[in-house]
């Protein structure tokens, strides 16, 4: 068994800082994790005790952290038992910690055009993704886009940004990332005001298709969210000849690798094998997870 997250790996009495809910069941936690904060990286998660008597933890991506003042932002939906008393913790209690957990996305310097995929809960990562992007801007010309078909978990606005090869109309972005000066765009088949009418897919292969040849080999493709949308993010990104990570969403028990209830087949230069999620990943190049060839 592979050890090397040893040493990596904190538990800590988190305290609530802030817990702030939105539509579609969304909730924003921050809590004070001084450790796992200084050590996290895009991609990273957390395994979170959601209630003292629910001894089953939750694991949930990472969105944002201060190393300095020592916090960490979850972004997560109530969709069970856990995350609904989750939903009912208060700022000022603490929750038990484990984290950061997982492999990170590795930015490919020879990719300056980095394009950033984030699917309802795949959100997150992306927007922790970005923010580490923000002291390279002159280097890099990252595109974030974001899909969901609940009410996002933020309040839209129109980008101050251009993005050339966006489709009219497509103005929707999350104010963040603008006033990062990181453009974003916002899919959705809910008719979202500003947003592109569709698949994530379809607005991130209309953007591809706009851009000169020359300029699209410097695209790498980095995506986190459900199963079938990353599926075609791997296709799509084999059709264009785009090196792909993707970080898998699966359901977890021990988060540390020693249950192997997450394992995944991968393609290895070996030959399958079975990977956990939590320490092998989560983020996988796309190709090994979704054999779409070299």
């Amino acid at each position: 068994m592979d050890h090397s997250h040893r040493g990596t790996i904190f538990v800590e009495q988190a305290e609530i800082l802030a817990h702030q809910a939105f539509d579609g069941d969304q909730q924003v936690l921050r809590v004070h994790a001084p450790k796992t904060a200084a050590n996290a990286r895009p991609g990273s998660f957390a395994h979170l005790q959601c209630a003292p008597h629910l001894p089953m933890r939750r694991p949930l991506s990472i969105m944002r952290v201060s190393p300095t003042e020592g916090w960490v932002d979850f972004l997560y939906k109530v969709v069970g038992r856990g995350t609904a008393l989750l939903a009912k913790r208060k700022v000022g209690e603490t929750i038990d910690l484990l984290g950061p957990i997982g492999k990170a996305f590795t930015l490919l310097p020879e990719c300056p055009r980095p394009l950033l995929l984030g699917g309802g809960v795949g959100i997150p990562p992306m927007v922790f993704l970005a923010e580490s992007m923000r002291p390279q801007l002159k280097a890099l010309q990252p595109l974030v886009l974001m899909g969901s078909e609940v009410p996002f978990p933020f309040a839209a606005r129109p980008s101050q940004i251009l993005v050339p090869g966006i489709p009219e109309g497509v103005i929707g972005c999350m104010p963040l990332l603008d006033d990062w000066g990181i453009p974003s765009r916002l899919a959705s088949r809910q008719s979202y005001a500003g947003c592109f009418d569709g698949y994530i897919t379809d607005l991130a292969r209309a953007w591809l298709v706009s851009l000169a040849a020359e300029e699209r080999v410097k695209v790498a493709v980095y995506a986190c969210g459900p199963h079938p949308m990353l599926e075609a993010v791997a296709e799509f990104a084999a059709e264009f000849g785009l090196p792909c990570q993707v970080s898998l969403e699966e359901f977890m028990a021990c988060g540390v690798g020693g249950c192997a209830g997450c394992a995944v087949q991968v393609e290895t230069p070996d030959g399958p094998a079975m990977k956990r999620v939590c320490v092998d990943g989560p983020v996988f190049d796309a190709r090994a997870v979704f054999n779409t060839g070299a």
